[in-house]
């Protein structure tokens, strides 16, 4: 069994490996061995040094948090698989190889795809849920995530920015401000940082995402679990009606939308995201 850090600091965190479902999968936990832990499930392309540390270390001030990489991903093993489906089956095999019984998700844009199949999958597993940035099933738009990011993607190659510049806040002042400071704090790590995402995973991954943005709708009125529903008001990658309609059809959900901000929102506003996160986690 792994030896866990006990502390709050995501930039010295190590990395560890669980094995489950065939393979091996990378992750890093911080914080006490107190509450319900809290497992994070990411974006298309992104592995562990994508997480914001501001939000992760406010986590792990008072409950155990788990960051995953999918398979095929970072330093987990395999072929990233071509299904949310998959990607969830996946993440549930590994929750339970960590010895983990009742956790808590928050899932970040393809982690919220992630996240809402796992509540269908595994409801007893859940007991609550942060979907941010996200969209159910058969979603306005999310059909379209490729053809709308790939100009932005080369406009970064371009202008020799981070891509999630252009694509995860929106060009206000403000916007941009928030854009420049959650890039420099994803640099913060600067030993044992996660393996690139290779092209291959990168597109397989958005064939995924594809094909949840054509798959029918599921039945959300079914859910059982407390959710709270954030995005920015501005989301261009998973238009925000996508979070109106998620809180809508989740019966009880609870939303939060924040003013000019797009994808990134939970990111540019994350110090009033991360209180709203542990009052309603009951940190």
């Amino acid at each position: 069994m792994a030896t866990h850090t006990r502390s709050a600091d995501w930039e010295t965190a190590p990395t560890h490996h669980v094995e489950a479902a065939g393979t091996l999968f990378a992750y890093r936990r911080l914080g006490p061995d107190a509450g319900v832990p809290v497992v994070l499930l990411n974006h298309w392309g992104a592995n562990l040094d994508n997480f914001d540390p501001r939000i992760v270390e406010g986590l792990a001030a008072d409950r155990a948090v788990y960051a995953l990489d999918y398979r095929g991903i970072g330093k987990s093993g395999g072929r990233a698989p071509l299904t949310i489906a998959e990607m969830a089956s996946d993440t549930i095999a590994a929750i339970r190889a960590l010895g983990l019984t009742s956790v808590d998700l928050i899932g970040f844009s393809l982690g919220g795809f992630v996240a809402q199949q796992i509540m269908f999958d595994a409801p007893d597993l859940v007991r609550r849920a942060i979907l941010a940035g996200t969209g159910p099933a058969g979603g306005a738009g999310i059909e379209r995530v490729g053809p709308v990011s790939w100009p932005l993607i080369i406009k970064g190659l371009l202008t020799f920015r981070d891509p999630k510049f252009y694509l995860f806040f929106t060009s206000s002042a403000a916007g941009k401000r928030a854009a420049s400071e959650f890039l420099a704090r994803l640099k913060e790590r600067t030993r044992d940082r996660d393996r690139a995402v290779s092209p291959k995973s990168f597109l397989r991954q958005l064939k995924a995402i594809k094909a949840w943005g054509l798959q029918p709708p599921q039945p959300l009125d079914t859910v059982r679990t407390p959710v709270l529903v954030a995005n920015g008001d501005h989301d261009i990658m998973v238009p925000s009606e996508n979070s109106t309609d998620l809180a809508r059809r989740i019966p009880g959900a609870e939303l939060v939308l924040y003013p000019d901000a797009g994808h990134g929102g939970i990111f540019q506003y994350h110090d009033p995201f991360l209180a709203k996160a542990k009052g309603f986690l009951g940190a």
